[in-house]
């Protein structure tokens, strides 16, 4: 039986761990060629070379990709790389993300821009870089991981969270300016999901004060997750594999809460 991206050729940034780790394994093993694309070359080897170890003999499900994705150029040369590997770019995720938090009185020029330049700029460019080469095709799909932080302010992650409020703004506008050449464009909203990201923010928090201890912090978000912990990685596999299938042709310019019920919106 074919499996639900058989034959799609995807494209995943911040693919060398975390989320777009699981989402590129789970989507490999349902027939996709995928991009590995990561900013860390190895990162993204090992995932390629994941894939790799579980499909067939003489395959070529992966390809791993090197990009900053706030860098245009390094971008569009790695979308070309995957298309001439794969022959078409159907889905891109535009997954890569950052987050250094400081005390709102003390977030600085270069916090902010750094923050931004990734989560909303690199959004941005991986909707109009991706979008030009599904054009021709007459169909694709851009999905973006925005967050809970999109959704409402915490006072230790103001960029944070103004850069995933711009990820919502731009996945409606892409929604729009899109839907002539039928290509949607949606995205998910995680809350508390442990990967290294959270990890590092962990650290962070302790760093400046507002947990005691590693761990405290992810305990305390976590706290009013009303499934009862924080998701997995592979607990949004599922989300990512509706939006990138035909399951979700008729969605566009949604953000779908994926945060084990920390928002109710």
């Amino acid at each position: 039986m074919a499996g639900r991206v058989a034959g799609k050729g995807i494209v995943i940034t911040g693919a060398g761990s975390g989320m777009g780790r699981a989402f590129a394994l789970a989507l490999a093993r349902e027939g996709a060629t995928l991009g590995v694309l990561d900013r860390d070359d190895a990162a993204a080897e090992r995932v390629r070379a994941e894939i790799a170890s579980e499909s067939p003999s003489g395959s070529k499900p992966a390809v791993a990709l090197s990009a900053d994705v706030s860098d245009r150029d390094q971008l569009a040369a790695a979308l070309d790389a995957f298309v001439a590997h794969a022959g078409r770019l159907d889905v891109l995720f535009n997954n890569a993300g950052l987050n250094r938090p400081m005390h709102l009185l003390d977030v600085t020029e270069e916090n902010w821009h750094s923050i931004m330049d990734v989560n909303a700029l690199g959004t941005l460019l991986g909707i109009q870089e991706g979008a030009k080469r599904m054009i021709p095709n007459r169909t694709g799909k851009i999905i973006n991981t925005s967050s809970i932080a999109g959704r409402q302010g915490y006072p230790s992650f103001a960029p944070y969270c103004a850069s995933k409020f711009a990820v919502n703004a731009l996945t409606q506008a892409a929604a729009r300016a899109l839907a002539e050449h039928d290509i949607t464009c949606n995205a998910f909203a995680p809350g508390v999901v442990d990967t290294p990201l959270w990890t590092r923010l962990d650290a962070d928090l302790v760093e400046i004060g507002d947990a005691a201890e590693p761990g405290q912090a992810m305990a305390d978000f976590s706290a009013g997750i009303l499934r009862g912990r924080p998701a997995a990685p592979e607990d949004l596999v599922g989300t990512a594999m509706f939006l990138a299938s035909s399951d979700s042709d008729y969605l566009t310019g949604q953000v779908i809460m994926a945060d084990g019920g920390m928002v109710l919106v």
